[in-house]
């Protein structure tokens, strides 16, 4: 497990930014957007975080996330609020932290870093899963609702490490 990251002080008035990225913003990254979040607020550090989701295509600008995915995520006492967007070249520089949902998507997330210190931001959100297996959380686009639950597990699994190696960080 891989957790080398950019890590500063965090305090409520200069959150941590960190934005989920995946293909189409629909199934993964609103999936890791909800978790993180939602394991934030019960740890009652939502004013130390902010926390998006994007994808690398514009092919569901404006949608919600996907309805097997909310599904699963409601199972699971998670909310999603998150409309799809795409990544804009800005976000390279806001967020802190750049978490893409496989190899495909870091790759596809090089034309928009410009950069040595924002390449320093990418990391693929399995780093942090205890059960990284090949690095890459799954689509589960065509793999039946078992797919979906199998990420969200994965998502479970990497928000929790990720948010335990941002803790020390935060300055009340």
């Amino acid at each position: 497990m891989s957790t080398d990251i950019p890590v500063r002080e965090i305090t409520k008035e200069n959150p941590y930014k960190i934005l989920f990225i995946c293909l189409g913003n629909i199934c993964r990254s609103p999936t890791a957007e909800g978790v993180f979040q939602h394991e934030v607020d019960e740890a009652g550090l939502s004013d130390y975080f902010e926390i998006d989701s994007a994808g690398t295509s514009a092919w569901h600008e404006g949608e919600p996330a996907n309805s097997k995915t909310r599904s699963i995520a409601e199972q699971h006492g998670v909310k999603l609020h998150s409309r799809a967007r795409q990544v804009k070249g800005s976000d390279t520089g806001y967020f802190d932290l750049l978490v893409a949902m496989d190899e495909s998507n870091m790759d596809n997330m090089q034309h928009l870093i410009h950069t040595g210190e924002n390449q320093k931001k990418m990391i693929k959100m399995r780093d942090f899963d205890p059960q990284p297996e090949d690095g890459n959380v799954p689509d589960p686009y065509y793999g039946g609702i078992s797919g979906f639950e199998n990420v969200f597990q994965i998502v479970k699994r990497s928000s929790l490490s990720l948010l335990d190696t941002l803790k020390p960080h935060i300055k009340s």
